[in-house]
């Protein structure tokens, strides 16, 4: 069914219970991530913005590397918990990699030296709006989703094993997959505490 944009963003929650049961194809997959990194916007059109995605053993993978990496980290009485975790993401269909391509920033801070303080911070801000749209593109599609940031602690083994170039900044993870579980009713803090408006 097709959700007008105010029904995908309130359908788009953290859906931690994931499964690998297919939704859509890969292509469609890939369709809907292009559309989001090609259409939303970016500070000075820098168009920073990459993305890897990770489907089938290659999405294993990275789950294998992150829990590998918190492993050597995280006290051996308190993995078992990590462990449960990462195996959660696991069993999703895929998971989206965001980065921020740090040669585009420096690029544009050379250039426009005025604002040279503000690109990292608009770069985040461009990050989080893809995000957004990737997260809610696949809610539409069926697919449940949640945001994870184990960067920096997964960079070095992802660009290794991805062959990712070392200027792209690991931003995000993404693990999606067929939901299992519905999420916990959201509570909202007060609009009138959050919103001001003057006419």
């Amino acid at each position: 069914m097709v959700k007008n944009f105010y029904e995908a963003i309130e359908g788009r929650r953290s859906i931690y219970g994931i499964s690998k049961e297919t939704v859509i194809s890969d292509e469609k997959i890939q369709e809907a991530v292009e559309h989001a990194v090609k259409y939303t916007p970016s500070a000075f059109n820098s168009q920073s913005a990459r993305v890897v995605v990770l489907l089938g053993e290659q999405h294993d993978k990275l789950w294998n590397i992150t829990k590998e990496t918190l492993r050597k980290i995280v006290p051996k009485g308190a993995f078992s918990s990590t462990e449960e975790k990462m195996n959660a993401f696991q069993v999703g269909y895929g998971t989206v990699l965001f980065f921020e391509d740090q040669e585009v920033i420096e690029q544009l801070e050379q250039k426009f030296a005025l604002y040279k303080e503000n690109f990292k911070v608009w770069s985040e801000q461009s990050t989080g709006m893809l995000q957004l749209v990737v997260w809610t593109s696949l809610e539409l599609e069926g697919y449940g989703a949640t945001l994870q940031h184990y960067n920096p602690l997964i960079d070095e083994e992802v660009k290794k094993e991805w062959g990712v170039p070392a200027t792209w900044k690991l931003t995000a993870q993404m693990p999606f997959g067929k939901p299992t579980a519905v999420p916990n009713e959201k509570e909202f803090q007060s609009l009138e505490a959050r919103v001001k408006v003057y006419k």
